[in-house]
């Protein structure tokens, strides 16, 4: 089974290449894809995606591990057409609720000019009630390190500094594995690494 490995806004396809050389090491065959939201519309992204995993499909099983908005652009292009399934996702940090901090983040110019119309969907509750849900077997993994308390953005609620950990479920019924790393590099961490090859060798 081959792993499509997808980054986050603002990141790109090094920021995994951590991780995707422990998958390697770990016996997993991977492939990455890269986007620019600063380049490209969220529609474009999807439809690029969407060829990605009609053509990886076609060569076998496959699995996705996606970090933050690589989540949400995962189910949008799932969505789009009939497409064989994954066997297993992965969402590291991905709010597939609206995120709090994503209109203040709005209002910087450079947020706005860097992240595009990327940026603007995590500001509209209605672009997130108009994603498709997921119907594979998957894992939500979801970082703990953020800060809490009176001049937290977040009060006393689990968040990784940026997504709240209340952010990230997809269903009531999730069971969100909470680890104690921070959104952008969490992705680097030893204890994600394991968790991501785990959730695979269990549905291998």
């Amino acid at each position: 089974m081959k792993i499509l490995l997808i980054h986050g806004l603002s990141r790109t396809p090094l920021s995994l290449l951590g991780l995707e050389w422990y998958l390697q090491e770990a016996g997993w065959k991977t492939e990455q894809f890269g986007y620019m939201a600063v380049a490209e519309t969220f529609d474009r992204i999807v439809e690029r995606l969407r060829i990605s995993l009609h053509k990886l499909s076609s060569q076998g099983s496959y699995g996705i591990v996606a970090h933050s908005l690589g989540g949400l652009l995962t189910r949008a292009a799932l969505g789009l057409s009939s497409i064989e399934l994954p066997k297993h996702i992965v969402m590291l940090g991905t709010p597939n609720q609206p995120p709090r901090l994503a209109p203040h983040a709005w209002r910087l110019p450079p947020f706005r000019w860097w992240t595009g119309k990327c940026g603007l969907n995590l500001t509209n509750p209605n672009f997130f009630a108009s994603l498709p849900g997921i119907e594979s077997a998957y894992t939500i993994v979801a970082g703990t390190g953020g800060p809490r308390g009176f001049w937290s953005p977040f009060g006393d609620e689990l968040n990784d500094g940026i997504v709240a950990l209340s952010e990230t479920r997809l269903s009531h019924r999730d069971r969100i594995v909470q680890l104690p790393v921070m959104h952008t590099f969490m992705m680097n961490d030893s204890r994600v690494h394991k968790t991501v090859s785990q959730a695979f060798d269990l549905k291998d």
